[in-house]
């Protein structure tokens, strides 16, 4: 849930009615452990990536600013998935038996498709 609905921060009501973020010094016990459970969240992300990971979210303040962070870098930007797919339907439409190909040997993936499927 921290992850989905960003980071729980202790909140306030004021006498008017409406809640501002509590100072740390008001903070009370449970206030102490709905702050870790984003601590928790963050934690779990840098122990299960690798080096390469770390550096792309090195930088995140919440556990969702990493959840982010990491789909865009594998993944890719709405606009790179939409290239993406353009790419491989002009393949798929491009797709056909040649002259002296039998149908098994045109059913076999070539590592070069292979790879363009697997960015």
């Amino acid at each position: 849930m921290i992850i989905q609905n960003g980071p729980l921060i202790p909140q306030k009501t004021l006498e008017n009615g409406s809640s501002v973020p509590k100072k740390s010094e008001d903070f009370n016990a449970e206030d102490f452990r709905m702050m870790e459970q984003n601590a928790k969240a963050k934690k779990l992300f840098y122990f299960g990536l690798g080096r390469d990971e770390y550096t792309c979210i090195s930088k995140c303040e919440s556990a969702t600013e990493t959840w982010d962070a990491l789909q865009v870098a594998h993944e890719g930007t709405s606009q790179e998935k939409q290239s993406r797919i353009e790419l491989l339907m002009g393949k798929y439409e491009l797709f056909e038996m040649g002259d002296k190909e039998m149908a098994m040997e045109m059913c076999t993936v070539s590592p070069t498709l292979l790879i363009s499927l697997n960015p």
